[in-house]
């Protein structure tokens, strides 16, 4: 429609530009009208948005009526000029930061109200830590959709990257945090190094992997629900954290049904209530849930409490790796002087005292202990084949 306007010579609205020099060269950043010039340049392929190029159907030519146009027809028929001589009315403004600010949210607070992400982008566009957390909620747009966290209705107004860096702030703070003082304090200061920025990072991409791998069908229950979700992501981090094994596939298998009880549950409290009904002696942790979603949810003595559930259902699920990854020398003398044989237990070949390793005959990565009775001679060909099989 934009570009239909354009070239019917309709009017569109203004281009705000915020007008500031720089060591005596002027500069003009764009307070509202971003999306308008990106879609006009990306039309005509140009820049970094040649490989972008769109087409448009509306009746360009009297004579053909409804048609398909992208750049390349408009100027071999000979409507460029229609394009290029458009004129754009700007209104240029200067002034104190703060003041831009404001005008960028009285700008934009037409029909629905600005949503806190946007504010929020908007005053602490420069924030290393908000680049980041965008370019992270970009790339995990398709997660939050499939599994039914966000809407796209949600993602265009920016609740993803707000989701985002409210979970990297929980990272940060080894724990759940009060929502908008610790974003505001996060985002907006400087307390975040580089360095604890990509731990962060790094964190949150492992901790999403594994709740897409102990709860494949999260979609099916109500933790699909933005402060539920936030709730069961902070638990999988924390399990994680303390070297929990999240990687058995029967373990993972009791955990997402324990989910869908609880999910279930929950619902069936909730629909007791709306019938006055009230919940049953038996559905107390039910009741105690839905107390956690209604109301402030994400109160940091709200998000504790739910937390405090999810970890009395699925906290004692999971078995803890051993401290200890490596056997001592002590040890390995004793398994070495225990076996006469002194052959690898896969391949057979002898070992000698150069060139043997011990292997844990269950994985360490899978709950096996640095102990005696789970050890066992290998050569170092059939412990790295062997990985954690």
């Amino acid at each position: 429609k934009l570009i239909e306007s354009i070239f019917q010579n309709y009017p569109i609205p203004s281009i705000f530009l915020y007008k500031q020099s720089h060591d005596g060269r002027l500069t003009y950043d764009v307070i509202d009208g971003k999306q308008r010039l990106e879609s006009l340049l990306m039309f005509q392929g140009l820049g970094r948005f040649r490989g972008q190029r769109f087409s448009v159907r509306f009746p360009l030519e009297e004579t053909e009526g409804m048609a398909e146009w992208d750049w390349s027809r408009v100027r071999r028929r000979g409507h460029e000029h229609r394009f290029m001589g458009y004129k754009i009315q700007t209104v240029e403004v200067s002034g104190e930061f703060s003041d831009i600010i404001d005008l960028f949210v009285r700008i934009n607070s037409t029909g629905k109200r600005l949503a806190g992400a946007e504010k929020r982008h908007a005053k602490y566009y420069h924030s290393e830590f908000l680049k980041k957390a965008g370019k992270l909620a970009e790339a995990k747009i398709r997660f939050f959709e499939d599994n039914r966290v966000l809407s796209k209705g949600q993602i265009s107004r920016m609740k993803h990257v707000e989701l985002v860096c409210e979970l990297l702030a929980s990272i940060h703070s080894c724990g759940p945090i009060n929502k908008k003082k610790a974003l505001d304090t996060l985002i907006g200061g400087h307390s975040v190094d580089q360095r604890s920025l990509k731990k962060c990072l790094r964190e949150f991409v492992r901790t999403l992997n594994l709740v897409r791998r102990v709860f494949p069908a999260l979609k099916t229950t109500r933790f699909t629900k933005v402060s539920d979700f936030y709730s069961l992501f902070m638990l999988t981090w924390e399990m994680d954290r303390a070297g929990c094994i999240l990687t058995d596939k029967r373990l993972n298998s009791q955990a997402q049904k324990l989910l869908i009880w609880l999910s279930n549950g929950v619902g069936l409290v909730r629909d007791q209530v709306k019938k006055a009904e009230g919940a049953k002696p038996d559905q107390r942790m039910f009741a105690d849930y839905l107390l956690t979603v209604q109301g402030d949810t994400d109160s940091l003595p709200t998000r504790k409490r739910r937390a405090e559930i999810l970890r009395q259902l699925l906290g004692g699920l999971f078995e803890k790796k051993d401290d200890k990854r490596g056997f001592t020398q002590e040890q390995r003398r004793l398994i070495w002087h225990s076996d006469e044989k002194r052959k690898c237990k896969r391949c057979g070949d002898p070992l000698s005292w150069g060139n043997f390793t011990i292997d844990h005959v269950k994985p360490h990565s899978r709950g096996g202990k640095t102990a005696l009775s789970n050890a066992a001679l290998m050569c170092r060909r059939c412990n790295s084949r062997k990985g954690n099989r």
